[in-house]
């Protein structure tokens, strides 16, 4: 029987590693060899649902990555895209090689130097994979994932320098010179460095010693690596909880793809690296982190003709535009729990819809965005209306007055501790990219800090200047902020000056400023008390409604997001006409009263208010899905301007000043009879002076006013919270 294949060659096409790999697992049915014909099969012959060749053209086009869905590798072989989700690390690179082999097999030879035609030098091509599956949570991924394909999403909040990775090492013996190279693992891990050189000495010679190999740093091979973290969408963050984040690393057609800020849909293999060398920490603790090898990024903002609306929806969208009362709709869908406000709702539909950007010829950007200011008593539902709209915005960040600094809202510049570079993390203006920021209790906020808002606000964006990092981040967000007045609630008999304790320089960034007051009216209050009484009392009954009204929250949600993508209203020229003169018309009027109280209005009126108004015409347009804003959207967006902005203006004691001969008179009086009853320097109870002056026949309105316009000429002052009054020189 010896020598019966002797002189003979047999050959079969079976892998050199039978076994899945050298001391492979004997179980694994799916040899390498074989893996690489599938995936060349799968590249070359996939046929998409049109007939066509989906994979083959891209890799014909792009030769250098290609992009592959896991549901069709599932439709083609399941058993191949279940090697890919269970071990990625060992098969993407076979797949990597068959797309290599495929563009070499698919490309005509060319004519070499010397005239010989020659096969055409192909270079790697990287595989990117997708996947229509949910996205696991952050905190699910543990150690029964390690080395397997995971999906998550989030937001990033920084993003390294560039570094170069080898991906091969060449080694020179330090002793013989002899050359070898070692191949490194992909993603954050290192070479693995054989101690011994395999160089046999010879008589005479002194052998190699243990650790010979020094690295050759200009013959490796290198690849570019970046690393970015990425956090955990806020919606996702549960209760009371931080938001997590995770290492991620990117590699080669993927790196500086990614700004901070940017949402992303991540597909890549959870695997470990060692944390530095230099910290002490047990050999068998590693740290985690994704190797990135496909993302997506999430509904980008800028992004033109969504793909993720289906045509019902939009049928079911265009239909409701057309609607006569779609704005009356949609502005009883915002803050439903919410008793009255009408036109604060109207205000903040429009915020939620936006205007048009526009980018002029020569590179300057006008703002699309609308921001809002509700100033207010407490109790006046403000903190509810945000807390609505951090819902129903695409993208919504909430943040509270007193505990943001302008780092936070802003960006910062942090140090990284393994590498010891600085990098930027962006903060809530840059992580609300494209959507709303909320922010109450904005009137608690430093001053120092509330600067940091202006640029973001007019200009959009952030400049940095630290660390020795200058750059500029995006933020084209809205702002909708909260705030109580100076004395906690709104005082009628104080000018608005007085009231609204913030600088001209951010009320005139604000586009509509809302004087929310708890007025004391019978009927109103029952009305609200009883609705209030009903929302509590019939929890049950609300609950029931309830599987509605989350529906309607989340249709008035993909509603905004239809109209934000879709429609860029521009004004009609009639509008315009229009909105010149009314414009010079409120100037005008501004300039008289300025003229007659002697004082400037609290809140300007400036070219910025014009463009508020084009851009809450423009949103009123984007309701009704209309390409043109027409004079009746001017003058809705004037209505809402005069009932917001122009009122408070306007509110406070400036009202009062226009009083009649008689009652002038009797404030006189009043004024004489307080001086006759304080000498200079004196101080009397606020309460007793009025009990005293009541008795000689004064009404207490009249002297209350007598005694604030003596405090408005300096002549009086108040201490004790109002209860003392001192006779001023």
């Amino acid at each position: 029987m010896s020598g019966w294949d002797e002189g003979a060659v047999f050959y079969s096409d079976q892998a050199q590693f039978p076994r899945g790999g050298p001391g492979g697992d004997p179980s694994a049915d799916l040899s390498r060899h074989s893996a690489l014909r599938k995936f060349k099969e799968f590249l070359r012959g996939f046929t998409g649902p049109a007939g066509d060749f989906p994979y083959r053209e891209s890799l014909v086009h792009n030769r250098d990555h290609v992009t592959v869905a896991i549901e069709d590798l599932d439709a083609f072989d399941s058993e191949l895209s279940d090697k890919i989700r269970k071990s990625p690390a060992d098969y993407l690179p076979l797949f990597e090689t068959a797309a290599a082999e495929i563009i070499a097999s698919l490309r005509s030879k060319v004519a070499g130097e010397t005239g010989e035609m020659e096969e055409p030098v192909t270079g790697d091509v990287q595989i990117f994979l997708s996947s229509k599956e949910n996205c696991l949570s952050m905190r699910s991924i543990g150690a029964d994932y390690m080395s397997k394909l995971v999906k998550i999403a989030g937001i990033t909040i920084a993003a390294s320098r560039v570094k170069a990775k080898a991906t091969h090492v060449t080694l020179l013996c330090k002793n013989c010179r002899s050359v070898r190279t070692v191949p490194c693992r992909p993603g954050l891990g290192g070479a693995i460095v054989p101690r011994t050189c395999d160089h046999v000495p010879q008589p005479g010679e002194e052998p190699c010693p243990l650790d010979p190999w020094i690295a050759v740093p200009d013959k490796s091979k290198y690849v570019d690596l970046q690393t970015l973290k990425l956090q955990e969408n806020p919606e996702d963050v549960p209760t009371g909880e931080l938001p997590r984040n995770v290492l991620l690393s990117v590699d080669r057609h993927l790196v500086q793809t990614i700004v901070p800020g940017t949402r992303l849909t991540v597909v890549g293999i959870y695997s470990v690296y060692q944390a530095s060398a230099n910290q002490k920490s047990a050999v068998g603790v590693k740290q985690p982190y994704i190797r990135v090898v496909g993302l997506e990024q999430s509904r980008d903002a800028n992004s033109n003709g969504p793909s993720n609306f289906t045509l019902d929806e939009e049928m079911e969208f265009k239909e409701f535009a057309q609607r006569p009362d779609a704005y009356a709709k949609i502005s009883s869908m915002i803050g439903p729990s919410i008793y009255g406000h009408p036109d604060v709702k109207k205000a903040i539909a429009c915020l939620l819809f936006a205007g048009s950007k526009k980018r002029l010829p020569d590179g300057v950007r006008l703002r699309g965005d609308i921001h809002v200011l509700l100033l207010g008593d407490p109790s006046t539902a403000k903190s509810q209306f945000l807390k609505f709209v951090e819902k129903t915005a695409p993208i919504a960040v909430y943040t509270s007055g007193k505990g943001s600094s302008a780092a936070g809202l802003t960006a910062s510049v942090i140090r990284d501790s393994s590498s010891r570079e600085f990098f930027l993390e962006g903060g809530a203006m840059v992580l609300a990219d494209g959507g709303v920021v909320c922010i109450d209790e904005f009137d608690k906020m430093r001053p120092e800090d509330r600067v940091a808002i202006h640029e973001a606000m007019e200009q959009q964006t952030i400049s940095i200047a630290k660390a020795g990092i200058t750059t500029v981040l995006n933020s084209r967000t809205s702002v909708l902020a909260a705030a109580n007045p100076v004395a906690g609630r709104y005082d009628d008999l104080k000018t608005a000056q007085d009231n609204i304790d913030l600088q001209t320089t951010i009320l005139s960034r604000f586009d509509l400023i809302f004087i929310v007051k708890d007025i004391r009216m019978y009927d109103q209050d029952k009305r609200i008390a009883s609705h209030i009484i009903k929302v509590h009392a019939s929890g049950a009954a609300a609950s029931s409604k309830n599987t509605d009204a989350s529906e309607g929250e989340n249709w008035l949600k993909r509603y905004i997001e239809y109209c934000r993508v879709t429609c860029k209203p521009r004004l009609s020229e009639k509008a315009a006409e229009m909105l010149q003169n009314k414009y010079v018309e409120i100037r005008q009027k501004m300039r008289q009263q300025a003229h007659e109280t002697g004082r400037a209005a609290a809140i300007p009126i400036t070219v910025r208010q014009l463009e508020a108004i084009i851009r809450l015409s423009e949103s009123l347009a984007k309701m009704r899905l209309t390409s043109v804003a027409t004079p009746e959207h001017i003058e809705e967006a004037f209505r809402l301007f005069n009932v917001s902005t122009v009122d408070a203006a306007r509110s406070g004691i400036n009202e009062h000043m226009n009083l009649s001969p008689d009652i002038a008179n009797e404030i006189k009086q009043a004024e004489a009879q307080i001086k006759r009853r304080m000498g200079i320097g004196s101080h009397i109870s606020e309460r007793r002076l009025i009990d005293e002056l009541n008795r000689m026949g004064l009404n207490e309105s009249i002297v209350r006013r007598a005694l604030l316009i003596m405090h408005q000429r300096d002549e009086v002052e108040y201490k004790r919270e109002r209860h003392v009054i001192v006779r001023k020189a």
